[in-house]
């Protein structure tokens, strides 16, 4: 694609997402900043048009973005606005040191205020991984099993043995776990446990398996941990709306929840800011919808993401920066928390 026809799809985009209509050739022809007939952009367009960037809907001459023009608008035509400092501020008002479940939820409300869409938190990798474990002796053979999670949940679990153990040796135990696990998934403790507990007492050894799978067990959380706020902001966007089909499709998503959590736990394994557009990725199950989502760490480890979710029709230059700077204060948040 040569320079004109870039900043033409560029400029057909842009008008596109500000006023929600089809754009035609004259428009192009005055707001694209170049020097074109309007019969030379309806060329370009007609080119634009056979290589899948725009299409035309039967209602009007004009043009609109396909799923493969935005890709390739987001991917390298867009210019990334800073966020405006009130709404910064609001962000870090909002999303501070707190329980974990209220910082979570702060952050899917700043999400949705902010942007004017859906906002959602997920953590699918909080359920797989501790932070700290520690044994009480309740009585011969029962044992309180507490494990704190990265984000400083704490879970509570009674462990029925075979024989009495000593405070002692439960100290051992737990001290051994924390010090050599401590942050990894339970797969990969598990593995670890075969190789090594051959060098332990066998006093303590199957202690530290029952610890595992019992902590592992705990920390199976169900899809509540899908946070969402503002959904019924979506309702307000005629690109989501349009017909009972997508009304339908658009509440299945956060009411199964499944799709969308495929979705974060892909952008989980991501580095930065991911953009998904429907019509384009299998992971967004509607056209029209895009899901701008982010990785969140606690402690250096990446536990979870959040995003927006929107019309494909969205200022991507602005709700990006707010999907950026949202994960970093949540972040920072749970990390103090």
């Amino acid at each position: 694609m040569d320079k004109r026809s870039r900043e033409l799809l560029k400029t057909l985009i842009e008008r596109y997402i500000s006023e929600g209509q089809p754009v035609g050739s004259r428009t192009l022809s005055r707001h694209s900043g170049l020097d074109l007939s309007a019969a030379t952009v309806r060329n370009v367009m007609a080119d634009l048009e056979e290589m899948g960037f725009v299409t035309s809907p039967h209602t009007s001459a004009g043009r609109i973005p396909t799923p493969r023009g935005y890709r390739l608008f987001v991917d390298t035509m867009l210019t990334i606005q800073p966020l405006e400092e009130l709404a910064t501020r609001e962000a870090i008002e909002e999303i501070q040191p707190d329980s974990p479940q209220r910082v979570i939820q702060a952050a899917a409300q700043v999400l949705s205020n902010l942007s004017s869409f859906a906002g959602v938190v997920m953590t699918p990798k909080g359920s797989q991984l501790f932070r700290q474990i520690e044994f009480l002796r309740l009585s011969e053979k029962r044992i309180l099993l507490i494990l704190v999670t990265p984000q400083g949940d704490v879970q509570n679990r009674i462990l029925m043995t075979e024989r009495d153990f000593s405070s002692s040796q439960l100290i051992e135990a737990a001290n051994y776990i924390n010090a050599n696990f401590a942050g990894l998934d339970f797969e990969s403790v598990r593995q670890r446990l075969r190789l090594e507990l051959d060098g332990l007492r066998q006093d303590i050894t199957g202690l530290m398996q029952m610890a595992v799978e019992a902590s592992s067990n705990a920390l199976k959380v169900p899809d509540e941990n899908v946070i969402i706020s503002g959904e019924k902001k979506l309702l307000d966007v005629g690109d989501l709306t349009s017909d009972m089909d997508k009304i339908k499709r658009l509440f299945q998503v956060f009411e199964h929840k499944t799709s969308l959590m495929q979705l974060l736990d892909v952008s989980s394994r991501a580095k930065g800011v991911q953009i998904y557009i429907g019509g384009e990725s299998d992971l967004v199950p509607i056209e029209g919808m895009a899901v701008i989502a982010a990785p969140y760490q606690v402690n250096g480890i990446v536990v979870g993401t959040l995003g927006v979710i929107g019309p494909t029709r969205m200022a991507y230059e602005r709700v990006i920066p707010i999907v950026d700077i949202t994960a970093k204060l949540l972040t920072s948040a749970l990390s103090q928390s």
